[in-house]
This record gives structure tokens, sequence and C-alpha cells, in this order.
């Protein structure tokens, strides 16, 4: 990224605001990238957790169906999903408040007995399922927090503070030689003027 500048001392303030504001915000962004790097590796886990129960819990269910091939997997249903909204690093994240049924109505005389512990199991399984959307979501968008602030990390170390530093050396220099060249006219000038009364007075 090519810094624009102009080789005045105006310019050189503000860049060095430019270079300053970078160099203080970059140790924050730097423990950002680290707090998000961590949360994504404990949600990916997380979710790997859950993934396992609920696979787990799928084979329960899948065996139970196997062998109690009369059980309506209809009679629960989703009713509602409660997320709440939670801050990490500066991320808002989806948090599972609490999932909600609607179970329909059996009877409990003519329905196997194993019924209602078929409906907890489905419960179970459903909450389960839920929950391990909410981390793999959650998962997401920590991940792309993380790549998003490793990329301003990147560019403020890589492109930006390099630039502003070359920008304000080249500007130092050509000053430092305009000084230099103003100094050296200067001198030369008064070198000539001396020379030229000592000419007049011979």
């Amino acid at each position: 990224m090519a810094i624009k500048f102009q080789y005045n001392k105006t310019s050189l303030g503000e860049l060095g605001k430019q270079l300053k504001m970078r160099q203080t915000a970059l140790p924050t962004i730097k423990s950002k990238e680290s707090a998000l790097r961590s949360e994504v590796k404990r949600a990916k886990d997380t979710a790997r957790d859950y993934r396992r129960r609920l696979d787990a819990l799928a084979a329960e269910y899948d065996y139970m169906v196997s062998l109690w091939g009369e059980f309506d997997s209809t009679l629960l249903r989703v009713k509602d999903v409660e997320l709440a909204e939670q801050k990490i690093a500066g991320v808002r994240i989806p948090v599972l408040a609490g999932v909600s049924f609607e179970v329909k109505p059996y009877d409990l005389f003519s329905s196997p007995i194993w019924f209602a512990d078929g409906v907890e199991l489905l419960k179970r399984l459903a909450e389960l399922g839920v929950e391990y959307e909410v981390y793999n979501r959650k998962m997401e968008l920590l991940d792309y927090a993380r790549r998003k602030t490793t990329q301003k990390v990147n560019l403020y170390e890589k492109v930006q503070i390099p630039g502003y530093e070359d920008a304000i050396r080249k500007i130092k220099r050509f000053m430092e030689d305009e000084e230099n060249l103003s100094k050296s006219a200067q001198k030369i000038v008064k070198t000539r003027q001396q020379q030229a009364a000592e000419g007049s007075m011979l």
C-alpha cells in the first residue's frame, strides 16, 4: 500500500499521528486475536463433543426404534428455540437460552409404556441437535472475526506501520536535504558577499 504524502511539516505531523495510532492499537488487536483464537479452539472442541454425544444419542434412538417399530417419532416437535446474545472479544455470538417442545397428545393406556421414555429421548436428541447447531454458528462467527482480526494485524504489522515509517523517513530526509541546501546557499552567498566586499576595498 503506497501512502500518499507531501514533503512538508504538516504531512510529517499527520503521518506521525497515523503511525502512533497504529502502533498503539496493534497490541490491543493482537490480544483480541489471541483471545479469539482460544475461543475458536474452545468452541471447536465443544462442538466436537456435542457431535459425539449427538451421534451416541442418535445411535441409541435408532436402536430403540428398531426394537419398537410402532414408536411414532412425530409425537414431538420443536416449538421454539430461545437464543440469547453474548459478547466474546467484541463479537456477538448466540447462546442457547432454551428449547421448548410441543408434544402431540397420545393415549397413555393404549400406548406402550416405553412411549414416555421415547419422547424424553427425542427431546434430548432435539435439544442436543439445537445446541450443536448453535455451537457451530458460534464457532463460525468467532472464526470469521479471528480471520478479520488476523488480517488487520498483518495489515498493520507488515504494510501500514512500515509504510508510515518509510514515508516519515523520506520526508525527514527531504527536509534535512532542503535545510542543508539552504545553509549551503546561505554560506555561498555570504562568502561571495564577503569576497565582493573585500574586492571593493582593494
